[in-house]
């Protein structure tokens, strides 16, 4: 019979998102400011982020390998990872301690939780966080554009003669993928428009630290346009799987994150604590979630003794 109707359990959405096809507008809103730390920083920024790459797809093929599992490495998320992680080395980090760092990010963090959307944290800042403390003479040492032979300060450090106009498009220190805000912001809207992310983690994140800034007294300007913020909060606290699923838990998210990078810029040894703050929430992010989970409708909470 003709217009045969076939019908079948809920639920009855279709959608032609895939995960090969996600990472693959993650890369492509990365890749401006990837290029333009390239650019900024010489040859050796492009050996970096070549290396984190090849080396957290192999670290993923070899894992999946010996373990006798099905090949992953054709979803791209080892490419974001590695990518990400070389996005936020200094461009004077020796390529072995950029490999280290991509097999802490793939082995450690992502293979041995059970693969992709298992971690608990995000790979690629877990990663940066260990390289971090096990080499951190390599990873606060920064050098000038197109200068590999000058160590500098990034502009949370020392921001002498630089404008926000020099802040906000890059011409200054810093890791080899943070620099320019406007390149990561226009990435950023390049995935909001796909929808592939949504502006409430990244608006609440930035907004909440500039608030406290400004009433702290600080310069708004040189805060938010340096260091990781932007990379942060645009393209790694906006996660799928270590961020939290529901439109309140986001809130609280971004908000949690900027809080923690201004008490850890304020009043931490540290610099920089985009980082840390994302990690520390992420590991909260089950209780935000459990927290700000909606109720189905009708649903009757069952008691102990029922």
């Amino acid at each position: 019979m003709n217009g045969m109707l076939n019908v079948s359990s809920s639920p009855h959405i279709r959608h032609f998102d895939t995960t090969k096809g996600i990472m693959a507008d993650v890369i492509i809103a990365l890749l401006p400011a990837a290029i333009y730390g390239c650019i900024l920083f010489g040859f050796r920024a492009v050996i970096l982020l070549c290396v984190t790459v090849a080396s957290a797809v192999l670290a993923e093929f070899i894992w999946n390998k010996i373990l006798h599992k099905r090949q992953t490495i054709g979803d791209l998320s080892a490419i974001v990872t590695g990518l990400l992680l070389g996005m936020n080395l200094s461009p004077k980090v020796p390529v072995w301690v950029a490999i280290i760092g991509s097999v802490v990010a793939i082995i450690v963090v992502k293979q041995m939780f059970g693969g992709l959307g298992h971690n608990f944290v995000n790979p690629a800042i877990a990663a940066r966080i260990v390289l971090l403390v096990s080499f951190p003479s390599y990873m606060t040492s920064f050098s000038e554009p197109v200068s590999d032979a000058i160590s500098s300060a990034t502009p949370l450090v020392d921001n002498t003669g630089l404008t926000l106009k020099s802040l906000f498009f890059g011409m200054h220190s810093g890791c080899i993928g943070e620099t320019s805000a406007f390149l990561l912001i226009l990435g950023g809207i390049y995935l909001m428009v796909r929808r592939v992310i949504f502006p409430v983690i990244p608006v609440c994140f930035i907004g909440s630290f500039a608030l406290l800034t400004l009433i702290s007294g600080g310069n708004v300007g040189v805060q938010v346009l340096s260091g990781g913020l932007m990379l942060g909060a645009i393209f790694m606290a906006t996660d799928y799987t270590t961020s939290p699923t529901m439109p309140l838990g986001k809130v609280i998210f971004g908000i949690g994150c900027g809080v923690i990078t201004f008490a850890i810029r304020q009043f931490g040894s540290l610099p920089e604590g985009v980082s840390y703050s994302i990690i520390l929430m992420n590991i909260l992010v089950p209780h935000i979630n459990k927290l700000t989970l909606s109720k189905p409708f009708g649903a009757k909470e069952v008691k102990a003794n029922e």
